[in-house]
């Protein structure tokens, strides 16, 4: 699913989608997640807030 997403500077997603491994293949395409993380995530990560 992931290979059919269109070229982008950025994705945003809910917190549904925090996950490292759909955070990683998204910045091997070059692709920002802007994803916020989910509230159990022992270290969050940061997210563009203006963006999402």
């Amino acid at each position: 699913m992931i290979d059919a997403f269109p070229r982008a500077k950025a994705l945003l997603a809910d917190r549904g989608y925090d996950a490292d491994w759909f955070r990683a293949a998204f910045e091997q395409r070059g692709i920002t997640p802007c994803i916020p993380s989910k509230t159990n995530r022992k270290v969050p990560i940061p997210h563009d807030t203006a963006l999402y």
